[in-house]
């Protein structure tokens, strides 16, 4: 524990959009904090970067969850940074503006300028700028998949993806009902169901994934939202790790209270060195 504290750096925070965001999520005044560790009414974004100590060259952008309605700063962004680090990879927590309930894009404009950001400090951050890769959780997994799947320009379409218990689905009967109205509204059209249900989206230019989820999670259910996913993904061949735990349920993050919290950040560590390190 002493040595991976010591591998995390001073964070660095960047705006994102220093002269503007370039649309509008429809919220304004201050932020909030609606409980320990979240934070909601987003309306100027930003970066927290964790650069390495000793960078390996990769590079990995986290997206906490909370439903498209406030972010899991911490368990699910922040926390993890010393652990990471200590593995050689420059962090960052993306602190992305929420939809309002029908500003679908602006999620997804917010994690592409990530990308973008990132791999304009490649030098300074000593990165290979092809080994970028995105995170999310719940529905921060969803914002990944997202920018995995929609998103063709090689400027902002990560080269790996990793997700913890995502949302992957904004069909009826399959979708986690808030995460889907926060971010298409109340009465969504079918184009937009269409365009953010993501499992039928992926291609052949699909980046590699990793995915971990509990059997028994009550939230983003059914568990078909993963793995579906994971079927889409090696269906189109990309090579995808799909990791289901017995139990855990819903948002356990980087929170040491999850029984299967060693084997998923081993298997995770081990995917990575596979995965993006050694190619």
């Amino acid at each position: 524990m002493t040595t991976t504290a010591a591998s995390a750096q001073a964070p660095v925070e960047l705006p994102l959009w220093p002269g503007g965001c370039p649309t509008d999520n429809g919220l304004g005044g201050e932020e909030t904090a609606p409980g320990e560790g979240l934070v909601a009414n987003i309306s100027r974004p930003s970066l927290l970067v964790y650069p390495a100590r000793r960078p390996n060259g990769a590079a990995i952008i986290m997206c906490p969850g909370g439903r498209y309605a406030y972010l899991a700063i911490d368990h699910e962004g922040r926390d993890l940074a010393p652990w990471l680090n200590a593995l050689g990879f420059t962090y960052a927590v993306l602190k992305y503006r929420l939809p309002g309930g029908g500003h679908s894009e602006v999620p997804l404009d917010d994690a592409g300028q990530a990308m973008r950001l990132v791999r304009a400090h490649a030098a300074k951050w000593k990165l290979d700028p092809a080994k970028v890769g995105i995170m999310g959780a719940s529905a921060g997994g969803h914002v990944a998949a997202s920018l995995a799947n929609l998103y063709g320009d090689r400027d902002v379409r990560p080269d790996f993806h990793i997700l913890l218990y995502p949302v992957i689905s904004m069909k009826e009967g399959k979708a986690h009902a808030g995460s889907r109205q926060n971010l298409l509204g109340e009465h969504p059209a079918d184009r937009l169901v269409e365009r953010y249900s993501l499992e039928g989206r992926v291609g052949r230019h699909t980046p590699p994934a990793f995915i971990a989820l509990s059997a028994d999670d009550r939230s983003v259910a059914p568990l078909r939202n993963g793995i579906d996913y994971a079927l889409a993904l090696l269906q189109q061949g990309v090579r995808a790790s799909l990791h289901v735990y017995p139990t855990g349920g819903h948002g356990w993050g980087f929170r040491d209270s999850f029984a299967y919290k060693r084997q998923w950040t081993a298997e995770l560590e081990q995917w990575l060195r596979q995965e993006v390190l050694d190619r």
